[in-house]
This record gives structure tokens, C-alpha cells and sequence, in this order.
């Protein structure tokens, strides 16, 4: 029988620490096919995402991506996961793409991070203020434990104090600050999660033995650092198949000659085979989070397999 599960129903049954296992797990079997589609204009976006990997089962997630939205008092991205399981194809569940996208999204992350950042960094900077924002403080919060702030940076800073606020009634060490470069030149980890399409990471900033960590930009119009920033790094990215001729951050270096393809050292597949990754303290990591149907894919069996 399929079910439904809804991201009410699930969300507390759900762990940071198992979500990564789940996509570190999901990396060392065999790869992924994946297809994706945008379909409407750069504001007004039907994305749908579908995959197949051999042991884990087939997925297809389909969502809306309306920026004007929260304007209107809704949700920004909007949508549904279909998981159906490997050896007869039978639906097995019916996710809420929002359960999906947020463990998936920071998940993603956190596990380049693990792989990528020193493991001492005490100084967590996130940029947005967002729902993705927000599941980002508490994965990183889960998995470096040695954290000890957060600064939370946003280009309406308002928003940025209503977040910290939220995380500080949990008992998280969040502070709202409105200085970037400052914020920026001290934090070792710099997870970004914006709607930026204009640059506004700067590489002068940014210290060595940083991490930076890019979310926000998901489309090929889209960007967060600058090309300073991706020259001085050694980057990363979550699947080099959904990243680099898809996602503006990439793709608009690469179609300008600041960077070429061989830049990119390494993706998950690489990284958690031993290959490629940081080489000392002093390197800068950068890592683009580009999403993807096989990540959704290895967080919906996950996501059914812990609600049973």
C-alpha cells in the first residue's frame, strides 16, 4: 500500500546524522541516471528531477519555484516525491517535496562539509535567513559539535534577527550580524543560502583554511561568490553531472574562461573514494551544493524506510 507522508508527520522521526549516513551510504553504491527538466520562465520554474539507482530504487520529484511567493504568503518551492522500490517498480510512498528538499538540501552540505572543512573550525557564518537557512544551523549544529557561534547574515537584517531569535529560544548561539566582510574574514565555515544572481561572496575576504559552502544558487542565472573566490579555492561540487553545465555559479565561469572543468577536483563519488579533498590546513574548500534527483532519491528511501 503506498503512503503519504507528510513532512508534519515525518520531520521529528528524522535525524541530521542518519540523512548523512544515508547519502554517504547512497554514494558507494552503484551510480546514479538521473534527468532533469526546467520548464517556464527563470521566476516561474516546473522542475522535475527523476533518477534510478541500481539497489535503492527509482525516484521523480516534481515542484514549483515561484519567487514572488513569499510576497504572497507561500511557500517558495512547492511540490511532491514519488519513491518507488528497486525489484517490482511498486510506489512505495508519496513524500512532501518539503520534507525531501530540506533534509536532502543541508544534508548535502554538511556531508561536503565533513569531508572538506577543518575539523576544528569553531565559527559557523550562514548567509540568508531563509527555511534552508534555518535547516542548515541545526545540521551543522548536529554534526560539528565543536561549533561554538553562529553568525547569521542576511541583506534585510530584520530577517536575519527573527531567525536568530528562533534559533536562540532552542538554545543555539546564533547572532544576527550585518558586517559580511567581518563576518566573512573570521567565520571557517560560510554556508550561503540565498536567491542571489549577482555575486556578493567576495574571494579578498576570505581567510585561509575556509570553507565555503554554496546553496543558493540553483539556476543558470544564478550566483553567490565571486570570480576571485573560485579562482583561490580548490572547489567541489555534489555531482559534477547536475553542477556544471546547469547552475550559474559554474557554468558562467566556465562559459568565461576564469574557470575550466578541470578546476573542479572532485565530486561525492570522488571524495568518499578517497580522492581529491583538502590537502592542509591552510586550502580554502569550496563546495557547490547543486542538489540532484539521486541525493533526493537516497533521502526519500531513507525517509520511508525510518516513518515505517
Amino acid at each position: 500500500m503506498t503512503r503519504l507522508i507528510t513532512y508534519t508527520e515525518a520531520r521529528d522521526q528524522l535525524s541530521w546524522t542518519g540523512a548523512v549516513e544515508a547519502l554517504r551510504q547512497g554514494h558507494l553504491a552503484a551510480r546514479s541516471e538521473i534527468d532533469d527538466t526546467f520548464l517556464g520562465p527563470a521566476d516561474k520554474t516546473l522542475l522535475n528531477r527523476s533518477c534510478f539507482i541500481p539497489g535503492i530504487g527509482y525516484g521523480a520529484k516534481a515542484v514549483t519555484v515561484f519567487d514572488g511567493n513569499a510576497a504572497r504568503g507561500l511557500d517558495t518551492v512547492q511540490g511532491a516525491m514519488l519513491y518507488f522500490a528497486p525489484d517490482d517498480g511498486r510506489l512505495q510512498a508519496i513524500i512532501e517535496s518539503r520534507l525531501v528538499t530540506e533534509i536532502k538540501t543541508a544534508s548535502d552540505s554538511v556531508l561536503g562539509a565533513l569531508l572538506l572543512a577543518r575539523r576544528d573550525s569553531r565559527h559557523l557564518l550562514v548567509c540568508g535567513a531563509g527555511k534552508v537557512a534555518a535547516s542548515l544551523i541545526e545540521a551543522y549544529t548536529a554534526l560539528f559539535p565543536g561549533l561554538e557561534r553562529i553568525s547569521l547574515w542576511n541583506r534585510t537584517h530584520d530577517k536575519a534577527r527573527a531567525l536568530a531569535g528562533a534559533c536562540e529560544a532552542r538554545g543555539l548561539n546564533v547572532t544576527a550580524v550585518s558586517d559580511l566582510e567581518a563576518a566573512a574574514r573570521s567565520a571557517d565555515i560560510i554556508a550561503s543560502a540565498t536567491m542571489a544572481r549577482t555575486p556578493f561572496l567576495r574571494g579578498e575576504w576570505i581567510a585561509p583554511g575556509t570553507h565555503v559552502d554554496l546553496i543558493g544558487a540553483f539556476k543558470a542565472d544564478m550566483r553567490e561568490a565571486d570570480d576571485t573566490l573560485l579562482q583561490k579555492a580548490r572547489l567541489f561540487v555534489d555531482s559534477r553531472e547536475t553542477t556544471l553545465g546547469h547552475i550559474g555559479e559554474l557554468k558562467i565561469p566556465l562559459a568565461a574562461g576564469v574557470i575550466a572543468e578541470e578546476d573542479v577536483l572532485g565530486d561525492f563519488y570522488d571524495l568518499l573514494s578517497g580522492r581529491g579533498g583538502r590537502q592542509n590546513e591552510a586550502d580554502i574548500t569550496l563546495f557547490k551544493n547543486g542538489g540532484g534527483a539521486h541525493l533526493d532519491l537516497m533521502i526519500a528511501r531513507c525517509i520511508a524506510d525510518t516513518t515505517r
